[in-house]
């Protein structure tokens, strides 16, 4: 059961990074190239949709994280699941703190509500989630050595 639950947490883990990763490497930088402020209309939908989705993503990354980190106490590699659990409670915070009240900003914008100062949120926005995803990387690599 426990090779189990820390595979699964690796996975779930594993696939948040990715999502998240794809977002600041790929997707807005892509988003953000489409003519007459295309990229706007994306990044509005996508701050709806994943705006959603994530809390439940990265607060289930915690609970399996945190219940690894239970279960292995004592045990090799205890020590890197605990650090990689606090680094997922981090970024939630970091969510909280920074990314959200922006991302809820941007998800009620249309196109003639807008504010002025829109790429500059937007590009605040794309800085603290640069930050936010070395940290679950991190947690990520953490998880994946304590597993080996």
């Amino acid at each position: 059961m426990h090779n189990a639950l820390a595979i699964v947490t690796v996975v779930v883990v594993g696939l948040l990074v990715g999502v998240e990763f794809a977002v600041a490497a790929f997707v807005n930088p892509i988003i953000d190239g489409l003519p007459n402020n295309g990229g706007l209309v994306a990044r509005t939908e996508g701050a709806r949709i994943l705006g959603k989705v994530m809390p439940f993503w990265y607060i289930g990354s915690v609970v399996l994280g945190a219940i690894w980190a239970v279960r292995a106490w004592g045990d090799a590699g205890a020590g890197l699941v605990v650090t990689a659990t606090a680094l997922l409670v981090l970024s939630v915070l970091m969510s909280i703190a920074l990314l959200v009240p922006i991302n809820s900003r941007v998800a009620q914008w249309t196109q003639d509500s807008v504010p002025a100062d829109w790429k500059q949120q937007l590009g605040r926005w794309d800085r603290f989630h640069y930050v936010r995803v070395s940290v679950i990387i991190t947690a990520f690599v953490l998880m994946v050595v304590a597993i080996a």
